[in-house]
Order: structure tokens, then C-alpha cells, then sequence
């Protein structure tokens, strides 16, 4: 069994997270807030020239909510995302993840946040077609050095959860747009992270397989996951309990510019 020690800013008190049972869905219930940005800006330099992508922003998240950031193409949301997903560090501002600072943290370090704390679904799915729908959820798990027996039956678990525990041994060219994106939901969660982040989940599917991943991410939502989805389409914005909006690299919650028919 693992633990994290996770602690508040401004607080001296410390929370212990077990990863004992796996997939519970309430494991942040002690975190109130797994994403805190504070006027954060990215500015991306070539010579001379300097473009401003994110200018001030400010968001919070907190544990169990199923949040949707929609923008059009340069708004900012992909930059935004890199962010969000320590695939990238601020230029000026703060980012804390689950109460953590990540803001300036070293790539080495970041790389382990990356890898146990936040579970990544894109719009490629990124499996590995030579290898089974399991082995591929295993990977995370393979490169925090848990043990093979354990990945085996982690990975396993997931697949159940996300209804595909009749085909774990089925490699990806053999499974549907949808199931595919199943896999890579199930590798998301394998790690226990604190967020899953969703990046156009939904933008290479049919429209039944499209309901049908919406249909899964719901499910997390209704277990306790703290799930950010990251889209252009107002339809699949629709879908989350909460919708804030981007534009010119400023939050827009509530702007009806890019919120319209969105609740």
C-alpha cells in the first residue's frame, strides 16, 4: 500500500491519501480543491516578437467536479491545457494541483506529477496497437515501477469499470472508435490521479460512440472523479456540470459569446 501526504497552503495540517483500494472514486474528499490558478499568464517569445496566449488567469476547481473549458481556435484552451496537465509551467502566476505549487517545478519533477496525478484522455487515443487493450493500461503503471502482478490486476480493474472487462485481451485495430477510447479512459484511471483531463475526448468518434464516452465520463463524475474536459463543441460542453469559457486568453465564465444554449 502507498500513501501521499498532501498539505493545504496556509495550513499546517496534513491529509494522508492511501492508494489501498483502488478506484473508490472519494479518495480527494480531504482536498478541497484540486486546481487553483492564480493570475497566470503564458508568453511565448520568437526574436523580438512576444504573443501573450494565457493574460491573467484565474480558475478553481474542487474535488468531484466535472468542468468543461470551451473556446475557439486561438482562445488560449490548448495553452490552458499544458498547463493544466503539467505539460508546461506559467510564466507568471500560480498553478496548485491538489494543494501542491507545481508552478515552477523542474521538468523531472513535473514528469512525476504528470504520471501519477493526473490521468490524460486526448482525441488521438494513443494506444499502442501491437499490444492488448490491458497491456496498454498498464503502461502508466509500468513506468512508476509497480510491480507485474499488481499492474496486471490494476489494469484489469479498470477495464471492468469501464465496461470492457470481456475485452482485455483484444488489441486496439480490434476494438470500435468508442471501446478505444474506453482503454484509454481506463489507462487514465489506472493511476488513481487526482484529475482527469480530457482533451477533445470525442472529437475522432461517431456520434453514438460520442454519447456513449459522455455517457462514461458522467459515470465518473457521479463516482466522485474530478474530470476537466477541454472542447470547441458547445454539444459536448453541454455534458459537464459546469462550463467556463476562454477567449483572448482570459477566462470568460458565464459569457453568453461562448456560452450560448451551455447551462
Amino acid at each position: 500500500m502507498s500513501q501521499r501526504v498532501t498539505s493545504s497552503p496556509g495550513s499546517s495540517e496534513r491529509a494522508v491519501r492511501t492508494d489501498e483500494h483502488f478506484f473508490p472514486g472519494s479518495h480527494l474528499a480531504e482536498i478541497q480543491m484540486v486546481i487553483e490558478l492564480e493570475q497566470v499568464t503564458k508568453v511565448y517569445r520568437t526574436g523580438a516578437i512576444a504573443v501573450a496566449a494565457l493574460r491573467g488567469v484565474s480558475l478553481s476547481i474542487k474535488s468531484g467536479e466535472y468542468v468543461a473549458i470551451i473556446g475557439p481556435s486561438g482562445s488560449g484552451k490548448s495553452t490552458l491545457m499544458h498547463i493544466l496537465g503539467c505539460l508546461d509551467t506559467p510564466s507568471s502566476g500560480t498553478f496548485r494541483l491538489a494543494g501542491e505549487d507545481v508552478s515552477s517545478m523542474s521538468e523531472a519533477a513535473l514528469a512525476t506529477v504528470r504520471n501519477r496525478r493526473i490521468g490524460f484522455v486526448f482525441q488521438q487515443f494513443n494506444l499502442l496497437a501491437s499490444v492488448s487493450a490491458w497491456q496498454n493500461v498498464e503502461l502508466p503503471l509500468t513506468y512508476a515501477g509497480v510491480g507485474r502482478t499488481e499492474r496486471k490486476d490494476r489494469a484489469m480493474t479498470a477495464l471492468a469499470k469501464v465496461g470492457l472487462a470481456g475485452r482485455v485481451q483484444h488489441r486496439p485495430g480490434e476494438l470500435s472508435g468508442g471501446q478505444q477510447q474506453r482503454v484509454a479512459v481506463a489507462r487514465a484511471l489506472v493511476t488513481e490521479p487526482d484529475l482527469i483531463l480530457a482533451d477533445e475526448p470525442t472529437g475522432n468518434l461517431d456520434s453514438v460512440s460520442a454519447s456513449d464516452v459522455l455517457g462514461l465520463m458522467d459515470e465518473l463524475h457521479q463516482a466522485g472523479r474530478t474530470l476537466v474536459l477541454i472542447t470547441h463543441d458547445i454539444e459536448v460542453a453541454s455534458a459537464a456540470g459546469r462550463v467556463v469559457g476562454i477567449r483572448d486568453g482570459l477566462m470568460t465564465e458565464n459569457d453568453n459569446r461562448d456560452l450560448e444554449n451551455v447551462r
